[in-house]
């Protein structure tokens, strides 16, 4: 069941977003809130504050359709873990392209424990922005 790839989409964060993020995570560093301070340290605009690509990714059209293609109920999921590594920073109004695909599946306790990894590749016009990769855990809510 690896190897599955889902359609990329593209999407970009507008400041608002990243200032209500940035906020709400406890980031102060006003390059993610004030631009002229975005400006002055190097960046074209505010920077997207650490993981909120992860945010973006779940603006995907039909977020659940790897779920659903795995024949896992969104009821059975805990979010396992995630990393993030990071290639280029990204700001405000850059169109970032997401293309994700499950790289394993794995089973655990005779199948009452699944292990679903996607790697998801963040663009901006062909350059590599960062590897989001996060592994879901399902527990079958009845073995049949």
């Amino acid at each position: 069941m690896t190897d599955l790839e889902l359609p990329g989409f593209t999407t970009s964060a507008d400041r608002s977003q990243l200032r209500l993020f940035a906020t709400v995570i406890g980031e102060t560093s006003p390059v993610h809130t004030d631009v002229e301070a975005a400006r002055a340290a190097g960046y074209r605009d505010l920077l997207l504050p650490p993981t909120f690509l992860f945010t973006l990714e779940l603006m995907r059209p039909d977020p659940a359709a790897v779920l659903r293609h795995l024949g896992i109920d969104q009821r059975e999921v805990l979010h396992g873990e995630q990393h993030f590594t990071y290639h280029s920073p990204a700001v405000a109004g850059d169109e970032l392209t997401f293309e994700m695909k499950v790289v394993d599946y794995y089973e655990r306790k005779g199948g009452a424990l699944r292990f679903v990894v996607r790697r998801t590749e963040v663009t901006r016009g062909g350059e590599r922005v960062a590897t989001l990769q996060n592994t879901l855990v399902a527990r079958r809510l009845e073995l049949s």
